[in-house]
């Protein structure tokens, strides 16, 4: 059975690090972003280094005192914040904030959980490389609570989860041993590879201290565009087109529904609608080519074949990094939107795509019925 966090617990933590280690919790610490779980006052400590993580651990330990590790506080499920129980430690990973090494020929980066994914993404900018991880979060989101619950971000389509982005990952143990598997290795065939236990299991195994993680070649030519589909199952069909005619360059596809427009113009207007007549239905595709290749002339010759398909009914092909800019705050706006109109239920839904256009056209029928309710559909 755990303890709840005293003051004489408190003291014992304390003696194991320096006093600068320790905090009071804060706000941030206690609350997730749209409020739904709140936790009660509690200690923070804040390790500089691997070493001083297995020194918590082991503390928490032998006073028998849960552990909630901490990373950029940005999750929306509670996985951060104790809303009942005992009262727990809170090992923030916000000072671990290092990149220790670069290899951009094995196209590696290996950095600290407490890493914003801005900061990797901008590492690899430097070296002329990739990391494909992208939310509307990664300004404030952490490497560690990243892996801990193996997000997905806008380029899962062709680039994975984050689970399919890193190589090795270190940890420390519930009994406080260090688990050293970071790797540069690509081929690897030796196992148990705990990488895997350890990646979505949200700290219940161990907390992450680093990871290695994949580069990949930045593309050279990148264009997006929004083409209005007839249904869910025309975008997926869409899909199929799209990447029999570019193969994997296609780095994100966002299905949207009109009421996404809807709701960003009643609570965030300055977020602009691209269209004169908003459809029910349009995706944002996003292309990222080699060099030697152009996205626009990609776009036109795949709007061509959707168009004599019927698969597409309008399209609008941004001309500029701006104009990009433009269509992508419509998707990581959408999120926000919701919040602001209030009295809302999200859900992040997986299914295999052949199975999505039936259960958005199933769940639309029963909440008709139902009445009172308006859906949401936007994503990857």
């Amino acid at each position: 059975m755990l303890n709840s966090l005293t003051s004489e617990i408190e003291a014992q933590l304390r003696a194991s690090l320096p006093d600068d280690r320790f905090a009071a919790a804060e706000a941030r610490h206690l609350e997730e972003p749209r409020g739904r779980y709140v936790g009660r006052a509690g200690l923070v400590a804040t390790p500089r280094s691997t070493q001083e993580v297995a020194m918590l651990i082991k503390a928490a330990g032998a006073a028998s005192v849960g552990v909630i590790p901490y990373g950029g506080g940005t999750g929306l499920v509670g996985g951060q914040v104790a809303p009942d129980g005992p009262i727990p430690l809170i090992i923030s990973l916000e000072k671990m904030n290092g990149i220790r090494q670069v290899f951009p020929e094995e196209n590696v980066l290996i950095a600290e959980a407490g890493v914003i994914l801005a900061d990797v993404q901008s590492a690899a900018e430097g070296v002329d490389r990739l990391f494909p991880l992208s939310l509307a979060s990664e300004g404030s989101a952490r490497i560690g609570g990243l892996l801990a619950t193996n997000a997905g971000g806008t380029g899962v389509l062709r680039y994975g989860n984050t689970r399919d982005l890193v190589l090795g990952v270190e940890a420390v143990l519930p009994n406080g041993e260090i688990y050293n598997g970071i790797s540069r290795l690509r081929k690897d065939n030796t196992g148990y590879d705990l990488r895997h236990l350890l990646i979505g299991a949200e700290g219940s195994l161990g907390v992450i201290t680093a990871a290695s993680l994949k580069l990949f070649a930045r593309p050279v030519s990148n264009g997006t565009a929004l083409f209005q589909v007839t249904d869910p199952a025309a975008a997926l069909r869409l899909l199929s087109m799209v990447r029999d005619q570019v193969g994997e360059a296609v780095s994100a596809f966002e299905l949207i529904h009109r009421q996404g427009i809807e709701f960003l113009q009643e609570k965030l207007p300055q977020v602009r609608n691209p269209w004169d007549e908003t459809p029910e239905w349009f995706v944002l595709i996003e292309l990222g080519l080699p060099h030697g290749l152009e996205p626009a002339p990609a776009f036109e010759t795949l709007f061509s074949s959707a168009l004599e398909t019927e698969l597409v009914k309008d399209g609008i092909i941004a001309q500029n990094a701006s104009q990009s800019a433009d269509f992508w705050a419509i998707r990581e706006s959408i999120p926000e939107a919701n919040r602001l109109i209030g009295s809302i239920s999200s859900h992040d839904i997986s299914l295999p795509l052949g199975a999505l256009a039936d259960f958005i056209a199933k769940v639309g029928e029963r909440l008709e019925k139902i009445g009172k309710y308006r859906i949401n559909c936007f994503g990857h």
